[in-house]
């Protein structure tokens, strides 16, 4: 009869440990992605913010399975063939497939309504949505189409665009007033976007439909595709919160855009 040892159950630290050593050999290869003719375990090891011991380590791994391989015969190393394979099998993700995750966390977070919109033709147009849980929400519908001038969705998306395109847009934007707050010139739009560009954060207060305020930044996906995430909240409840859901608008974002 034979016996098999059984394996020691793995501990809850040796799984933090390796997840920790997962994520360290993602922020190698970011770092060598952006130098394609590679770099030195010194270079990647003050890049990354690790012990270039840590560094030799993970990129002994990494070579293993041809992720990373030589630069040079005069040493370094740079991202593999292996990694050519793994990404002509990624699908492709569409923005809101890829926003999916943060705008999820977002409602959960604040409990208000969550929109996700792209860019239209001289409009935002609402992709995805998460309602809100508050008794008193802002709600529209998937489909429906922002002005670009007085929605925080709208001017997010122009302040993303180059320079070209945006002056193509805004000679076409009719600056129609929908309330008495909204943007109605050109200059003042233009002020804003370069404010938006500055802070990443926009602000629609009741410009786009009375009693509805919303605040919003942008997101753009791996292939550099954009789109803009916004909370519209009821005018009274927004001027309590607003500074709180503007931060948390903004960590959330920036969190997932680390990642890319």
């Amino acid at each position: 009869m034979a016996f098999k040892r059984h394996k020691e159950p793995q501990s809850e630290d040796s799984g933090v440990a390796g997840i920790r050593v997962i994520a360290r050999a993602a922020d190698i290869l970011r770092s060598l992605s952006k130098h394609q003719d590679g770099l030195t375990l010194g270079e990647i090891a003050q890049l990354v913010n690790l012990p270039r011991s840590t560094v030799q380590r993970i990129v002994k791994a990494l070579e293993e399975v041809n992720l990373v391989i030589a630069a040079s015969p005069a040493g370094g190393v740079r991202l593999g063939p292996a990694l050519l394979a793994l990404a002509a099998s990624a699908k492709q993700f569409s923005i809101d497939e890829f926003a999916k995750p943060l705008i999820l966390q977002l409602s959960k977070d604040t409990g208000e309504t969550i929109d996700l919109a792209i860019m239209g033709t001289d409009k935002a147009v609402v992709v995805d949505q998460i309602p809100g849980t508050h008794p008193l929400v802002a709600v529209s519908e998937k489909g429906s189409s922002l002005p670009l001038h007085c929605s925080a969705s709208g001017k997010v998306l122009l302040a993303m665009l180059p320079e070209e395109r945006l002056a193509r847009i805004m000679n076409r934007i009719p600056f129609a007033s929908l309330t008495g707050n909204s943007t109605t010139s050109r200059a003042r739009l233009e002020q804003e976007i370069e404010s938006i560009r500055r802070t990443g954060i926009a602000y629609d207060r009741e410009e786009f439909r009375t009693g509805i305020c919303a605040v919003a930044t942008g997101v753009r996906g791996p292939g550099n595709e954009i789109a803009a995430i916004s909370i519209p909240v009821p005018a009274d409840r927004f001027r309590a919160t607003e500074a709180t859901l503007a931060k948390t608008l903004m960590d959330r974002t920036q969190a997932l855009q680390r990642r890319i």
